[in-house]
């Protein structure tokens, strides 16, 4: 849906109970002093006693707590963060990853390139609510998911959800739902806490979320053809799907399994199981996740404009609420994106795969199939050694790739390992191409490649991209004879009527180069 809805449109919204506006907005009730989601069952209330925040952060900061029945802060996240690369999109996508936590809005400044006096007067000015009640309604709403899914002691909770007391998230919890930690949690059935022996990790389960539709199947296969042993598993049956991977956090190793089961009306419930070392690491596996399955996308909006194209329109009804597949790793993905250049996915897969094991650090993990961490940029640059400029190359290097891609991918560690290049969710898609760019052997297809799947950008175009140029032609948008460098131009050009979504009408593009509509096409 457009971000800029109008307040007649939103109040249309309400009326009509529509869910897809659920996490998009925010609607108070000046007379009763709560807040909703757009879908809530309550009586409609009047027009005029009506008023619309973009954030719950907002609404909390103006005075309003969070309606007990329909329960905004369980709603899908808004889409608006995913769209927007100004510094209040920005700002909430480094927020949302727990940039707070542990520190105040110096954290951001540091991320973002502006002052922390800046920051918060953008957010204000934006979003109703500077950074620190940003950060405490994100911390609640990670809290109240603990609540209601685990059997986590209080104390736990509060500290996996981000909060610097037990004091602090009592409080904020009041505040915001108007009930206590525990009359939340008595309202509520739960899942067990799996605890191991002392000094092992910890397993919860929660819920994920998702407006519907989910492509499940589209997105589950995407990442089984890219899974690399030891890092990744997968396990596809009709109706159940499960993707897991191990994780590296900022308190240690973990490990997350997520399951889609398709219900009895068509639709795909969500959850996870993570499993972490500290508490405190929960909510970064809950928002790398969001993130890399694009669980806060608007899949109506999307769909809705890209079926405005003749072409495209029978793609969109044949799979609907496509997603764009991210990565929980963004460091690992730079690697990966680069040892992918020029080759196929199962190539590259083969030889990531050879590099996770001979260099990836060994984990225990309790999910089936995952024991190893991808390697860290430190450990490529260790142990990857620079090829000679002649002579033969050693048969047994960790890479067996051309002395070129070698030292691209030596070079990709380096400037990783160093800190000068930028990856994390709050970067401006333009920044990192500009620095992938500076680096020997890094083109616009691998600089436009990982802005989708690092940054999810839902903007943007992979010129070059072989597979694309081969769903054109197959969809007749690029003729037969065409030589594929005219081909890419003209498709470049042809996509910019998919804006704002052209990222979106790529994954479709992948697709139909494959006979299976379903199938994962496109890149590494």
């Amino acid at each position: 849906m457009d971000a800029q809805i109008s307040a007649n449109e939103r109040y249309r919204a309400v009326q009509s109970r529509d869910r897809r506006f659920d996490g998009q907005f925010f609607t108070a009730v000046k007379t009763t002093g709560i807040y909703c989601r757009p879908s809530c069952p309550a009586m409609t209330p009047k027009a005029s006693n009506v008023q619309f925040f973009s954030t719950s952060a907002a609404a909390h900061e103006a005075g309003f707590r969070a309606c007990k029945r329909c329960l905004p802060e369980a709603s899908p996240g808004s889409p608006e963060w995913n769209l927007r690369q100004d510094l209040a999109g920005r700002a909430m996508r480094i927020i949302r990853e727990g940039a707070l936590n542990n520190g105040n809005v110096d954290a951001l400044s540091s991320q973002l390139g502006y002052s922390s006096r800046h920051i918060h007067r953008t957010l204000v000015a934006e979003l109703g609510a500077g950074p620190a009640a940003l950060a405490r309604a994100h911390r609640a709403q990670i809290a109240r998911n603990l609540l209601v899914s685990s059997d986590l002691k209080l104390a736990d909770i509060a500290f996996s959800a981000g909060f610097g007391s037990v004091r602090q998230f009592n409080d904020t919890i009041r505040e915001v739902y108007a009930v206590t930690p525990t009359e939340i949690r008595q309202k509520a059935g739960r899942s067990a806490l799996t605890r191991g022996p002392e000094g092992s990790r910890l397993q919860l389960q929660l819920m994920l979320p998702v407006r519907q539709p989910f492509d499940a199947e589209g997105v589950f296969r995407f990442l089984a053809e890219r899974t690399l042993s030891g890092v990744e598993s997968t396990h596809l049956e009709s109706g159940h799907l499960r993707y897991g991977r191990t994780l590296r956090l900022p308190h240690g190793p973990g490990a997350v399994e997520v399951t889609a089961v398709a219900d009895g009306a068509g639709e795909w419930r969500l959850s996870m199981r993570c499993e972490v070392g500290s508490l405190a690491d929960v909510g970064v596996v809950l928002a790398r996740i969001r993130r890399m399955f694009d669980l806060d996308a608007d899949p109506a909006a999307v769909d809705s404009a890209l079926s405005q194209d003749d072409v495209l329109r029978p793609l969109v009804a044949e799979v609907p609420g496509t997603r764009l597949v991210g990565t929980a790793e963004a460091e690992e993905y730079v690697v990966r994106a680069v040892v992918g250049q020029q080759i196929s996915v199962k190539a590259a897969r083969t030889h990531l795969s050879r590099l996770a094991q001979l260099l990836g650090t060994p984990v225990d993990s309790t999910f089936d199939g995952l024991n190893r961490l991808f390697p860290a940029p430190e450990d490529i640059v260790a142990s990857v050694p620079d090829p000679p400029l002649e002579g033969p190359l050693d048969p047994d290097r960790p890479l067996r790739l051309p002395r070129r891609s070698i030292r691209t991918v030596r070079a990709a560690a380096q400037v990783l390992a160093q800190g000068s290049l930028h990856v994390h969710p709050g970067v401006h898609p333009d920044q990192m191409r500009e620095q992938l760019l500076a680096l020997p052997g890094i083109g616009q297809w691998t600089a436009a490649y990982l802005a989708l799947r690092v940054l999810g950008d839902p903007n943007d175009w992979m010129t070059g991209d072989v597979a694309l140029v081969a769903g054109a032609r197959r969809l007749g948008l690029v003729a037969e004879g065409t030589s594929t460098a005219r081909a890419h131009l003209e498709l470049e050009e042809l996509a910019q009527r998919w804006a704002p979504w052209r990222s979106y009408a790529a994954m479709h593009l992948w697709r139909a180069a494959t006979s299976d509509p379903l199938g994962p096409a496109g890149s590494v």
